[in-house]
């Protein structure tokens, strides 16, 4: 048996479309594979930092329980439509937007008329249709940035205008996380964990930025309770010493590649060695500005780094 706890290491990530993403954690102490996983799947579903509608007003309509001239769907039907609308927000402040749409046909998020501070993820939401070609519609909204859930009464309670219809709030942008751990081994060290979680979000934040924000937030929790008590560690089972460890974090600048091929990589978010090998060969050339010859520079750079 080990006497230290050795630290796992992110082994590989797996990008399965623009909103989901696999992380391989691998080799974890015995164990460790569902402590980590809970953990990691309980802060991204109720703690990383998003946006959400959380009040709305319908010209013409004073209250949920009622009917839009020309509109066919009632307020309690637009209310659960304007819930679907996924926003990214760049502000701790409240952001009041406006709504405006004139004659028949189908209403959506893209009507919202954003500013600076807001984005609309999926413009398709239909919000309402309208049914009279000489209607009009205009829905003022304010939109918040917060964490986790968001109930109707603290919305009402810390709403903008007394006018307006409270939402309860999802702010959460990760909208599905799944975790399986399988046993693994690193030469004589059989009884570990690999973990594999998949994280899967709004659009509003990569399933990368919401799993590296999760992590951060349960090192400041932990970190908060062990005082000054420390406990020895070591580096991940299979690094064979620190001057590995030190390569893999290497920047790409450091590692003499063409000007074309090193601003290749730094502009898809590749700054170090680690970040290079984590990816496959087809990953590689999906890159955008990475062409064949840098494909080659890259593969060589590597030979030679033994990695």
């Amino acid at each position: 048996m080990s006497k230290v706890i050795h630290n796992p290491a992110l082994a590989s990530v797996s990008d399965n479309g623009t909103t989901s993403s696999t992380f391989v954690i691998e080799p974890l102490h015995a164990g460790y594979g569902n402590t980590l996983g809970n953990s990691l799947r309980r802060v991204l579903l109720s703690s990383i930092r998003g946006g959400a509608i959380v009040a709305f007003r319908i010209e013409g309509a004073t209250h949920e329980f009622t009917t839009v001239a020309g509109v066919k769907e009632d307020v309690v039907d637009i209310m659960l439509n304007l819930k679907g609308v996924n926003v990214k927000v760049h502000s701790d402040e409240p952001i009041e937007l406006r709504l405006e749409k004139k004659g028949a046909g189908e209403v959506t998020a893209a009507d919202i008329k954003t500013t600076a501070d807001v984005e609309v993820m999926n413009p398709e939401q239909v919000i309402c249709t309208i049914d009279d070609p000489k209607k009009s519609i205009v829905i003022d909204l304010v939109i918040e940035a917060g964490r986790g859930y968001q109930t109707i009464e603290n919305s009402s309670k810390n709403r903008m205008h007394s006018d307006m219809i409270a939402l309860d709030a999802m702010f959460s942008p990760v909208t599905r996380v799944r975790f399986k751990v399988d046993p693994t081994r690193v030469g004589q060290e059989t009884n570990l964990d690999k973990l594999e979680l998949t994280v899967e979000t709004d659009g509003s934040l990569s399933p990368r930025e919401a799993f590296e924000e999760a992590s951060a937030i349960l090192v400041n929790q932990y970190s908060a309770l062990a005082g000054s008590t420390t406990v020895e560690s070591a580096p991940a089972l299979g690094t064979d010493n620190d001057d590995e460890a030190s390569e893999l974090n290497t920047p790409i600048e450091e590692l003499n590649l063409s000007a074309r091929t090193a601003n290749a990589l730094i502009n898809n978010d590749i700054r170090t060695v680690h970040d290079l090998v984590t990816l496959s060969e087809q990953d590689l050339r999906e890159l955008k500005g990475f062409g064949s010859k840098a494909l080659d520079e890259v593969k060589d750079k590597l030979a030679e780094l033994e990695l």
